[in-house]
């Protein structure tokens, strides 16, 4: 057995494995398109219903996990994930997917798609090269319960459609394992046309060599580069700009709709003693209140910004006590109301 490396692209960076998962916006339109409501899901996540309005916003393993199996709950049948993949057609694929669809061959796309999925998620992926076959499989360091379902039913489909797209023809897995008992899944063994073994040690998706070396028709090397070099350097400057600050602003910004973000809470969500957050904000030359203020005036410029969201649903979003106050702060951010500001921009629908 050998190891088959990740390979690198470009000055991708080396990123340090930290708690932190994103949640693509690709996704959360994609569940509109199959019928599931962002706003339900995270809910029953516990989560604040503004999440899905900023696809930059920091994820635990634990929330990430929480998504994914409200999805699964809310869904009205078993083989969701398939439909997901199908919706994204229309409503647009992640990135890493639709720079596979432009590489050389089935090997160099998935080695694509999984580079830029380690990038947003604090999963280790493994991979494994013997007698002619090769298996990928992952881990999650984080993580204090198994891999959702519907998570790593997506994550196997999308490598699997990733192939078959690409070639041109039916590639087909060798074998594909769960370590989940089989619950109405016979969809995706249809899907998949190889057997699926259940209550496996690791959950993983082995492909023959041959149909890993297949070429694409469709291999663009200069559109290919440009596609990379634009997402590597998306997540290179959001990494450069992953200040205390930053992770501060994100928390407090999920917070905020349940309530006064406190720091005793956002401390503890980002691992550290509130007396150490305290010390870290100082050092950047800020303070826990200059904070929460920056954090309510960006995300209250963002919701204004969606034509959907009326004044009160707003003030209710951003942990406001009422409206009048949300207008007062609104006043001293930036010199207008909110409905002055949203006439501005030709938005008057809400105020």
């Amino acid at each position: 057995m050998r190891a088959h490396p990740m390979v690198c692209f470009g000055n991708a960076m080396t990123r340090p494995i930290t708690d932190r998962c994103s949640f693509p916006s690709t996704l959360w339109r994609a569940m509109r398109v199959v019928g599931i409501d962002p706003a339900a899901v995270l809910h029953m996540a516990g989560l604040p219903g503004s999440v899905h309005l900023d696809p930059a916003t920091s994820l635990s393993t634990s929330q990430y996990f929480a998504i994914w199996k409200a999805i699964k709950a809310l869904a009205s049948e078993p083989c969701i994930a398939l439909k997901i993949i199908k919706a994204g057609d229309s409503t647009g694929q992640q990135p890493g997917f639709l720079a596979g669809l432009y590489a050389a061959n089935f090997r160099d796309a998935i080695s694509r798609l999984l580079h830029f999925k380690s990038m947003v998620t604090s999963e280790k992926i493994w991979t494994k090269e013997e007698q002619g076959q090769w298996s990928m499989g992952r881990d999650w360091p984080f993580a204090t319960e198994p891999e959702p379902s519907l998570c790593i039913d997506l994550a196997f489909a999308f490598m699997v459609e990733l192939g078959r797209r690409g070639t041109g023809r039916r590639v087909t897995p060798i074998r594909v394992q769960y370590t989940r008992d089989r619950a109405g899944d016979e969809g995706l063994e249809i899907y998949y046309g190889c057997k699926v073994h259940f209550g496996a040690r690791h959950n993983s998706i082995t492909f023959a060599n041959e149909d890993l070396d297949i070429p694409f028709p469709g291999h663009s090397p200069e559109f290919l580069e440009l596609v990379t070099r634009s997402v590597l350097d998306a997540f290179a400057k959001l990494a450069g700009e992953d200040t205390v600050v930053d992770r501060v602003k994100s928390a407090m910004k999920r917070a905020m709709a349940t309530g006064r973000p406190e720091a005793a809470a956002i401390a503890s969500e980002l691992g550290m003693s509130e007396r150490t957050l305290q010390r870290r904000i100082t050092a950047e030359a800020s303070s826990y209140r200059a904070l929460l203020i920056e954090a309510r005036r960006e995300r209250g410029l963002e919701l204004l910004r969606n034509p959907s969201f009326d004044i009160n649903a707003i003030t209710s979003m951003l942990g406001y006590e009422s409206p009048t106050s949300f207008y007062r702060a609104f006043k001293e951010w930036e010199g207008v109301s909110p409905g002055e500001w949203r006439l501005q921009r030709g938005m008057d629908r809400g105020i």
